[in-house]
């Protein structure tokens, strides 16, 4: 089952995505957090795979909590869920750690969607917010030195990975195990310094 913790801090809201993933049997709720400090505190303990939080919160901010707890537990996926489309509030969660950013719009059979494909590896983005951050990196040159670091199938990879592609998609593209791709993508994130695929992503079209 996939673990999932929730940050929000409107009751209709947060009772709503609750009903939704207890709807399906491939989740299982963990706890449901009222604001980003009891969710920093308290997220160590579950572990979750995925988090799924708001960025407005009533003191600490959302991305302050991905800030915080995403390099002490780097396999902890999280996924912002608000009102927010603006450039600022995008890149400033992505740069923090987030590795995918839905609008509070999107259907609840798309939520339960993004939160899977999250799990497995992809970066889920509602469609304006993947727009705007194609449209920053196609106009944002190569950063050259990248590919001086990278091996030639690391580049491949990293390539694949910012065009949205899944680990198990990557490896049918490639012809090479699930288990190479998060091989070469160790690699990848030793090489550039970074601690996860965003960061990655960032660093090859000179975002970091």
């Amino acid at each position: 089952m996939i673990k999932i913790c929730l940050i929000e801090d409107i009751a209709d809201i947060r009772d709503g995505l609750q009903s939704i993933i207890l709807a399906d049997k491939r989740f299982e709720l963990q706890k449901s957090f009222v604001t980003a400090e009891e969710a920093i505190a308290e997220l160590p303990l579950f572990q979750p795979d995925v988090v799924l939080t708001d960025i407005n919160l009533p003191a600490k901010s959302g991305i302050d909590c991905v800030r915080e707890v995403k390099p002490q537990f780097p396999q902890m996926q999280f996924m912002i869920f608000t009102i927010y489309e603006d450039n600022d509030q995008v890149f400033e969660a992505l740069k923090a750690g987030s590795s995918g950013y839905i609008l509070k719009n999107t259907a609840p059979a798309k939520i339960i969607e993004s939160l899977v494909e999250l799990y497995e590896g992809g970066s889920p983005m509602s469609p304006k917010i993947a727009r705007k951050v194609l449209t920053t990196f196609n106009s944002a040159p190569v950063e050259n030195d990248v590919n001086d670091i990278l091996s030639k199938r690391e580049q491949e990879v990293l390539e694949l990975l910012s065009k949205g592609f899944l680990y198990k998609e990557i490896a049918e593209k490639l012809n090479i195990s699930i288990s190479t791709v998060k091989r070469h993508l160790n690699s990848i994130y030793t090489k550039l310094q970074v601690q996860n695929k965003v960061e990655a992503v960032n660093k090859l079209y000179n975002k970091s």
